[in-house]
């Protein structure tokens, strides 16, 4: 079995290491990891891993590992030992994944299509990150669109979940919905629902100078600008939504629209470096942060599992025609392929139109 290790307080840090399996529990189950993507979002899962418990979801072991972490991810796996009757040895599930070729869990809560993994040590954690889709009846799965749902699929869910808590809120008032870091997928996610969902809010996208004509292209937003030329955004009532963990960005938006921002939503954190400085005493709302998985257990609790999972499905495959063939799929044979995406990622390199999928 092999691992990535990653140095929480350094994620430029990463190395493979060996490691020895051990024999399996009675009550458990052995998946052989097929494929998993690295996006930015996993990036965001080691930046914020202390203070959100993403390092405790699959924790290291051994002499040597003090400091150091495994990044979760999410991706395929298949069972390849099982001490559960209800779960056969060739059964296929997706779920979340440590950066490694095995993991060990332990099924409950079982259902023709899916199971939580009721390991002591993640039962502290939401459940939205234990449950594991079993493929076989498992509405969402696509075979041939498995690179899209890695990719694509949880920073999605994000973007649906952000936009059903704004328009909730008749969202605060505002005319105009502001999106930091418009090339990532999450952002996406949230501007392909709000086109459909809540198409009289108008979609303005702020990305990098060299993301623009991707930006543009994806045909996801009325407006698209630099992120130099805030001093644009138009003055009417607006709510942002801050992908990027940029204080000076955020700063700036906050000082240009003053009190026409009526609120200001943070969520992840692509822009590693500028994520340690504060953005002061802001003019307008005080950001708020968004944790996913807490809305996630909302919405299921509003709308029931049942009109939740139609509502996220229909709104899926719409993304799925707005933006599915915005990437072109890259595949890496190997862990150690991994490692080094995850560096470059953690170094902020990350090209939007490329989706990178690891089959370890």
């Amino acid at each position: 079995m092999q691992q990535v290790h990653v140095r929480k307080n350094a994620i430029g840090e990463a190395r493979l290491v060996d490691c020895d399996q051990v024999k399996l529990a009675d009550d458990a189950v052995r998946l052989e990891i097929e494929s998993f993507s690295v996006t930015a979002n996993n990036v965001t899962y080691a930046v914020v891993g202390d203070g959100f418990g993403y390092w405790n979801f699959f924790p290291v072991q051994g002499a040597g590992t003090d400091g150091m972490g495994i990044v979760p991810m999410w991706g395929h796996a298949r069972v390849i030992e099982s001490n559960v009757s209800e779960i056969s040895v060739g059964e296929r599930v997706y779920g979340y994944l440590p950066m490694a070729t095995h993991l060990d869990v332990v099924p409950g809560k079982l259902s023709a299509s899916g199971f939580t993994d009721m390991a002591a040590h993640r039962q502290p954690m939401s459940p939205v990150y234990n449950s594991y889709s079993r493929l076989a009846a498992d509405p969402e799965h696509d075979p041939a669109r498995e690179g899209e749902r890695m990719i694509f699929g949880p920073l999605f869910k994000t973007g649906f979940l952000i936009e059903y808590f704004m328009r909730s809120q008749d969202w605060f008032g505002a005319e105009q919905v502001i999106l930091t870091s418009a090339s990532s997928k999450t952002a996406m996610g949230l501007a392909s629902t709000a086109r459909h969902r809540s198409p009289d809010i108008r979609r303005i996208g702020l990305t990098s100078s060299g993301n623009v004509a991707f930006v543009k292209q994806s045909g996801l937003y009325d407006e698209v600008l630099a992120y130099d030329d805030v001093q644009a955004l138009a003055g009417q009532p607006a709510v942002s939504v801050d992908f990027a963990g940029n204080a000076r960005l955020l700063g700036a938006i906050h000082a240009h629209l003053g009190d026409a921002l009526k609120y200001s939503c943070l969520v992840g954190a692509t822009h590693i470096e500028e994520r340690g400085g504060g953005a002061g005493d802001l003019p307008g709302p005080a950001p708020t942060l968004f944790f996913a998985p807490d809305h996630a257990v909302a919405l299921f609790k509003d709308l029931g599992p049942q009109e939740a999972g139609r509502q996220m499905a229909e709104s899926w495959r719409i993304f799925l025609a707005d933006a599915g063939d915005s990437v072109t799929i890259e595949r890496h044979a190997g862990l150690a392929a991994a490692r080094a995406v995850f560096v470059r990622m953690a170094g902020g390199s990350v090209d939007p139109a490329k989706g990178i999928i690891i089959e370890p």
